[in-house]
């Protein structure tokens, strides 16, 4: 009688997981994604470098995207070497996509480098139009090591 009652427990709760794990992916799956980037409501959104192409030089990297009301966002992206190097760069690029879209375009961009030093951030306050989303993508450079970073895409409103 003890064995079956723990069978039925352990049935039990490998139902009540597989529930679990099927509704999480049902969720996940119903979220809009361009080139990597999921599609949000969210009120920021920030993306850190892709560990594959560091070197010797670059400790880590970082986009990041807020939505500050409609028509307005704060955009930019930092750079963190492991050491001072001769120059540090990051480069900046805003895109947009409406939801039907199938890849983000070009909206503005910026760089900045400086010389023997262990950092560099880059950051603007835009007025954008409004009903896109918005995503900041970044090119990290130290010394000879390169790497990039993007957010999700942050909605926003018609102002």
């Amino acid at each position: 009688m003890k064995r079956c009652m723990s069978m039925c427990c352990v049935f039990a709760m490998a139902l009540g997981l597989s529930f679990g794990v099927s509704t999480d992916t049902q969720a996940a799956s119903s979220v809009k994604v361009i080139d990597g980037s999921q599609l949000t409501k969210d009120a920021e959104s920030i993306g850190y470098n892709q560990k594959v192409a560091r070197g010797e030089d670059l400790l880590t990297g970082y986009s990041k995207i807020v939505r500050m009301g409609p028509g307005q966002i704060y955009a930019g992206g930092t750079t963190i070497a492991s050491h001072v190097v001769p120059e540090v760069g990051v480069g900046v690029i805003i895109e947009r996509a409406k939801e039907e879209d199938t890849e983000w375009t070009f909206y503005d961009s910026w760089n900045k480098f400086l010389e023997n030093t262990d950092r560099v951030s880059a950051k603007k306050y835009l007025d954008v139009e409004g009903d896109y989303y918005y995503r900041v993508r970044t090119t990290h450079s130290a010394g000879q090591d390169m790497s990039s970073s993007f957010t999700n895409g942050v909605y926003i409103e018609e102002p």
